[in-house]
């Protein structure tokens, strides 16, 4: 059970006060399960598609391996390390970031070659060429892969944060509010009560004194 503050004064203004807060809690709640519905949308859009990205992966890894034993029993491998140390080096991998319903997500940018590798390709053996290229798209996989699972990790958090909002306006300051609408009617009750006593009260005291006047000013005049 909620408690009561006990810096809540009881009048007209508070309680106006407090019916709008609820309003404006009410909106905030609906807008924070509307986003939580959104990630959670988004979330399993981008798990199905880094699920299709990994066996994708997979599926280039095995052919990229196979290539490299085919280069290796047909140019040797002595062959397929020169080879593999003149190939150009690549950029540094730039991360940027970038909004995903209101998430910001790093953005993974660069990791190509600052020189293009055609002419180099047709310099050397098609075996080795093959290895490359296969390596090429592993390569460009693993930075949409590594990118999508990113994501997934912030979208998790941001849903697990957005919960927690909710449930904390839903649970603790909606409910807190109610009990002060609550209390602050009841002591409006209490004082209308207690006023209209008094005022009874008075009245009738002044009409006993009215009386007492009456009964005095006849006495005085007999």
């Amino acid at each position: 059970m909620l408690t009561i503050s006990t810096d809540i004064r009881p009048t007209r203004l508070e309680y106006l006060r407090a019916k709008k807060k609820i309003k404006i809690a009410q909106k905030g709640l609906k807008l924070l399960k509307l986003k939580r519905q959104a990630l959670i949308l988004e979330f399993f859009n981008i798990s199905k598609s880094s699920a299709e990205l990994r066996g994708e992966l997979n599926s280039e890894l095995i052919k990229g391996y196979q290539s490299i034993r085919m280069a290796e029993m047909l140019d040797g491998e002595m062959r397929l390390e020169n080879e593999a140390m003149k190939i150009p080096q690549l950029k540094k991998l730039l991360i940027t970031p970038k909004n995903v319903m209101g998430v910001k997500i790093p953005r993974l940018e660069g990791g190509t070659r600052e020189q293009s590798l055609t002419e180099y390709l047709l310099e050397i053996p098609v075996s080795i060429s093959e290895a490359v290229k296969a390596f090429q798209e592993v390569h460009k996989i693993v930075l949409d892969v590594a990118e999508k699972e990113t994501t997934l990790r912030k979208l998790l958090n941001e849903i697990e944060k957005t919960k927690r909002k909710a449930n904390a306006i839903e649970n603790v300051f909606i409910p807190r509010l109610e009990d002060s609408v609550k209390f602050i009617l009841f002591r409006l009750g209490e004082i209308e009560r207690e006023t209209f006593a008094m005022l009874k009260t008075v009245k009738r005291k002044i009409s006993e004194r009215e009386e007492q006047a009456k009964k005095e000013t006849e006495i005085i005049a007999k």
